[in-house]
């Protein structure tokens, strides 16, 4: 799939400038299948560190991992010892000495760095990142009706090529209750599993809404932030997705908290007991999902350089995105129908947020203006640079 293949030219890419590379994403989002390509292509030792065998190798992991040298060392679910980061930064330091260069330690994780005790303070300067999504609508490619079986399945490749919506159903609910009950404490993390799982439904059932701590907190009876911790907690293991609000000079109030979404369309799916596209399609669920299935699409094919946020005033004036990048400044709406029309507030938007252009993204298939500044692009269709 032409994204991954993208990807694989990038990990190498940054193989090549720096020392460590950390390849990132949530569980089963392919990070192994992607880091095992990366390794045909040159000489590499690979490690899990969720197999006790591996983990072993690794008692002295100093004296171990000395001898490697000469090979890219790949060490996954790197966030289950923490005590590497130290050594890691001492071996890659000792290499810069000897005039070494090139990649050393690729390195797996399913949780941010900022989750990650110790990685960022001691491999800072020496580190480059890389996040794996799951499959977006421009990997797919083939006609509406995939991308439509990747908005219901989501895009975790177990659950997207599954032989049929029930079978990617139970995976997701499996997925669920494995990340919940296992890779949670993993992390460290002592929650209790079913608080998490009612507060992450909760947030399921409120897609796309702006963050309501206080309004959550009093439902499950925990502090607000405790619940602040929960959110970062999913945020930081790529579950959740939390859309900052832009901050202008229009002498408007504006709102300050972040809007929130599950980034997979197919988790979103099954913690809100959707089965199938029927039950999808009549939904109250429907209009956000749509809405945050193409908002990750978006984001991860624009890349890095762009800022994303949304906009919404206290008088009501909004903007589902607003994309920043080198001073170019797009809009951005979201809207689940063949044939949007031409709205008052997206004048309004346009005019004062000053952008360059207001795209209107659809689910149907035809790209056509819409008015001076503004217009409209199917989903399966948008320019990587919005341009």
């Amino acid at each position: 799939m032409m994204r991954r293949a993208a990807l694989l030219e990038q990990a190498n890419g940054l193989l090549r400038h720096y020392p460590v590379v950390a390849l990132l994403g949530a569980r089963q989002v392919g990070k192994t299948t992607l880091s095992l390509q990366i390794a045909r292509e040159r000489p590499s030792l690979y490690l899990d560190l969720e197999s006790d065998h591996d983990r072993a190798r690794l008692t002295d992991a100093e004296t171990y991992l000395s001898r490697q040298s000469d090979r890219l060392v790949i060490l996954d679910e790197v966030q289950r010892e923490p005590r590497l980061f130290p050594l890691l930064r001492s071996l890659v330091d000792r290499r810069r000495q000897t005039g070494e260069a090139g990649g050393q330690f690729l390195l797996l994780g399913s949780a941010a760095p900022e989750l990650v005790h110790g990685i960022s303070e001691s491999l800072a300067g020496r580190l480059a990142t890389l996040e794996l999504p799951p499959f977006q609508p421009d990997e797919v490619g083939g006609p509406l009706a995939t991308v439509e079986q990747l908005w219901l399945r989501g895009g975790f490749p177990n659950s997207f090529l599954a032989a049929d919506d029930a079978v990617s159903f139970h995976w997701r609910g499996q997925f669920v209750s494995t990340f919940l009950e296992r890779d949670l404490p993993s992390l460290g993390l002592r929650l209790p599993a079913e608080t998490l799982r009612r507060f992450w439904t909760m947030l399921a059932h409120g897609q796309g809404a702006v963050w309501n701590g206080s309004r959550l907190a009093a439902g499950l009876g925990l502090s607000v932030p405790t619940l602040r911790r929960h959110l970062d907690l999913l945020t930081g293991c790529f579950l959740v997705r939390q859309l900052a609000p832009h901050q202008s000079n229009l002498g408007k109030r504006m709102v300050k908290a972040p809007k929130v979404y599950v980034r997979d369309s197919g988790l979103l799916h099954r913690l809100a007991n959707i089965v199938d596209v029927h039950t999808l399609l009549g939904h109250p669920l429907c209009g956000p999902s749509w809405e945050g299935f193409a908002i990750e699409s978006l984001i991860n094919r624009c890349g890095d350089g762009w800022r994303s946020s949304f906009y919404r005033s206290h008088a009501g004036a909004e903007l589902d995105l607003l994309m920043f990048k080198y001073g170019r400044r797009v809009g951005v709406e979201f809207k689940r129908m063949d044939a949007p029309a031409l709205t008052p507030s997206m004048r309004i938007a346009l005019r004062d947020l000053r952008l360059d252009e207001l795209v209107v993204v659809h689910a149907g298939r035809d790209t056509f203006p819409m008015a001076p500044g503004i217009r409209a692009v199917p989903l399966t269709r948008l320019d990587a640079d919005l341009t």
